[in-house]
């Protein structure tokens, strides 16, 4: 199963921006596997990229924002395509018991 590495760690910069504090890496498929994702200390996230009207959907204080700090940093550094990083999405909220 893949895994997190560290718990997350953020810090509120204010108007819906967070800072990483930790870094962290996500293995894809199981722990110690080849392929993983390390998103670095210093990051900054806004968590979920949804029109105002659905973010009152999604939990903003929850171990689940790991997922989307994981799918942010996918999407804004071009490491992954579209798809495959709304996989990764999903494939996190599992693993950590977060889907809706």
């Amino acid at each position: 199963m893949s895994s997190f590495t560290e718990p997350l760690t953020v810090t509120d910069l204010g108007k819906g921006r967070w800072r990483l504090e930790k870094g962290f890496r996500y293995y894809v498929g199981c722990l110690e596997s080849t392929d993983y994702i390390d998103v670095p200390a210093g990051y900054i996230t806004d968590f979920y990229s949804v029109p105002k009207p659905f973010q009152w959907l999604l939990p903003k204080a929850q171990h689940g924002n790991q997922s989307a700090v994981l799918h942010d940093f996918l999407c804004t550094e071009g490491k992954r395509g579209r798809k495959e990083s709304a996989h990764k999405f999903n494939d996190a909220m599992g693993v950590l018991n977060d889907k809706p």
